[in-house]
């Protein structure tokens, strides 16, 4: 649970820039992908991400840029370029609009009360959430994982190694 601002952005640029890592190695065709037809695409899952920084204005927060739009791009580069722009818009505007007296402060949040900082926890870790369904379906998709949490098992085979299980 962050205790100042600081400490907050400095753990959120490191997990938004492993989502970057993840969103730059989608393509086009890989946006299609899905575990079923009844559930989110590899698109879907990557435009929720980008549209959850629109949920941070309802805790006051106000953006130098606009929100993200309703509607999915189809194209995976505007994915990822959307992310990085409300990714960086948020920071700046949780740097310069909240202190960490802020943190304390309770807002509604899906009919419950909840401190800032507890809101600030569930964005890290729903983000986490998403990446790791996206990279299952980036695989499903043929695509390279990333290394997000380590090396991959393509790392190992680059590598001539054995994958470490």
């Amino acid at each position: 649970m962050p205790t100042t601002i600081d400490e907050f952005v400095k753990e959120y640029e490191m997990e938004s820039a492993l989502t970057e890592k993840a969103l730059d190695a989608l393509t086009d065709e890989s946006l299609k992908q899905a575990v079923t037809d009844k559930h989110r695409t590899l698109r879907n899952l990557a435009w929720h991400l980008v549209q959850s920084y629109n949920y941070m204005t309802y805790l006051g927060l106000t953006y130098d840029e606009p929100l993200a739009a309703e509607e999915a791009p189809t194209s995976a580069k505007a994915i990822a370029h959307e992310y990085r722009r409300l990714s960086r818009a948020f920071r700046r505007a949780l740097a310069s609009q909240w202190t960490d007296e802020t943190l304390d402060v309770e807002v509604d949040v899906f009919g419950a009360t909840w401190p800032n900082r507890e809101t600030l926890r569930f964005t890290l870790r729903h983000e986490i959430h998403h990446r790791g369904q996206m990279t299952v379906l980036m695989r499903q998709a043929g695509l390279r994982v990333p290394d997000i949490m380590g090396p991959t098992l393509d790392d190992w085979l680059d590598k001539g190694e054995e994958p470490r299980v």
